[in-house]
């Protein structure tokens, strides 16, 4: 971090760790929060109406002098359609200008460019560094443990973000990719016991596909693994979600990171197991996703205009994710807004003529759920005309009450429901952070297969473990 830091304009390193150091310590005032974001919302509007051939089309009718963070809403919104579509013209300057260069995975859509310059990487870390200081403390006190990162791609960050804050740290850590074809899961589970390592930051599936894989191979997961504590980030992950792999593991889940390729380390995880918004970073709307009205917290639809003039700053960029944003004190000893992500706008769905969230309908499936290593929701349609339900659960020997979990899920959801043991899941529940939880979750049989989920069961069989 260092050696990035000496290729980052000393002016503006000086001024943000400044910022950093008075955020962190609680000293800053609204009027130096008010003073710093009408400076880097200047900054950045310049910056991209130079640099990028994309914003100086795409804000070219705005009066720039006259927006201010408090009137965000005279400027356009930037979508992912625009991201596939304008490609490199969404940069600030040539690809070479940046640092390093990841792109989007591209499963459901052309993968987009993500380059990021040494400012956006020092900037991004930074508060990951400081969420991670945090959460060991709690857990191993002055030592650092040893890390597994098992990540979705190498031209993902996720490697060289966690790598460089586990070493920044002074730990010890191991990429180990499951998914990729030189490693898979027997390699990976033999690391995992072999170098004794004790956090494993992963997505949510993952940690369940790992221990499928684990029990497949011969491992006692108590016994064999030094796991204390999942990381995750990637896709939803409900209380009820760690509660059920913390009863499978013996170790808690606890949120990392909230953010995207896009968008950098948008919030971080703490002790408390809530996220906080990398505050210095961003200008934060909440937009109801119907009518496009933003505020300043609530719930909708998150929409971010970044504050660091790097490679690719976006303005009022609609992430695509459903979230709730509330202000206040955790009791974490960390600051930013808190963050809660209940999943994509995408992935809402109507069920008995209401409309859910992933998060309902995870929260309400594994709420009376132990020892659950995979879950899939089916939806028919009666004869009646009605929605019906079916739950199919992979369990462990002996763990929960299929009456308990069928009344919970229709008091929840309000349909009939049914409830299923199958330890020969659908291989596509492994799918959710690399397509979408819908995908993964969820077999809709009231309409033909959209398609990323043709996406996901093509690519599905790479995943599949059965105990």
């Amino acid at each position: 971090m260092a050696t990035l830091a000496q290729h980052i304009d000393p002016a503006f390193m000086a001024a943000y760790d400044d910022v950093c150091r008075r955020y962190h310590d609680g000293t800053m005032t609204d009027a130096d929060w008010q003073r710093w974001d009408r400076q880097r919302l200047a900054a950045v509007l310049r910056h991209v109406t130079e640099r990028s051939p994309f914003y100086r089309r795409h804000l070219s009718t705005v009066d720039l002098g006259r927006v201010t963070p408090e009137t965000l809403d005279r400027l356009p919104f930037t979508t992912k359609a625009d991201l596939r579509r304008e490609q490199h013209a969404v940069l600030s300057g040539d690809v070479g200008d940046a640092s390093v260069y990841y792109e989007t995975t591209g499963t459901t859509g052309p993968p987009t460019p993500c380059p990021r310059d040494a400012k956006e990487v020092v900037t991004s870390n930074v508060h990951v560094e400081r969420a991670w200081r945090s959460m060991f403390g709690r857990y191993f006190g002055d030592r650092i443990p040893r890390v597994a990162l098992m990540g979705p791609s190498e031209l993902y960050a996720f490697g060289d973000t966690f790598g460089a804050v586990a070493t920044d740290l002074g730990g010890f850590h191991a990429k180990i990719w499951p998914d990729s074809p030189r490693v898979g899961f027997a390699k990976a589970l033999r690391l995992l016991r072999d170098l004794k390592l004790e956090v494993v930051v992963c997505a949510p599936a993952l940690c369940l596909s790992l221990a499928k894989a684990a029990l497949h191979h011969g491992y006692d997961l108590r016994r064999d693994f030094d796991v204390r504590l999942f990381l995750v980030l990637g896709e939803i992950c409900t209380p009820e979600f760690a509660a059920n792999v913390e009863s499978i593991w013996g170790a808690p889940v606890h949120h990392t990171l909230y953010g995207s390729q896009e968008a950098h380390a948008i919030a971080t995880g703490c002790a408390a197991n809530r996220l906080h918004i990398s505050r210095p970073n961003y200008l934060v709307e909440v937009v109801d996703p119907d009518s496009g009205t933003a505020s300043g917290a609530g719930d909708g639809e998150l929409c971010l205009t970044m504050l660091v003039d790097g490679a690719k700053p976006l303005i009022r960029y609609r992430t695509g994710d459903l979230v709730s944003v509330r202000h206040g004190d955790c009791g974490c000893g960390l600051c930013g807004p808190l963050v809660e992500v209940t999943g994509r706008v995408g992935d809402e769905m109507q069920l008995g003529g209401a409309r859910f969230r992933p998060a309902d309908i995870e929260t309400a499936v594994l709420g009376a759920v132990n020892g659950c290593l995979g879950y899939q929701v089916q939806v028919d349609q009666g004869a009646d005309g009605d929605d019906r339900l079916t739950v199919r659960l992979d369990l462990l020997p002996g763990t929960g009450s299929h009456e308990q979990l069928r009344a919970r899920v229709r008091d929840r959801l309000g349909v009939p429901t049914d409830v299923r043991v199958d330890a020969e899941l659908d291989p596509i529940t492994n799918m959710g952070a690399l397509v979408s939880w819908k995908a993964a979750r969820i077999q809709d049989n009231r309409h033909e297969p959209a398609r990323e989920v043709r996406i996901a069961r093509a690519a599905a069989a790479n995943f599949d473990y059965t105990t």
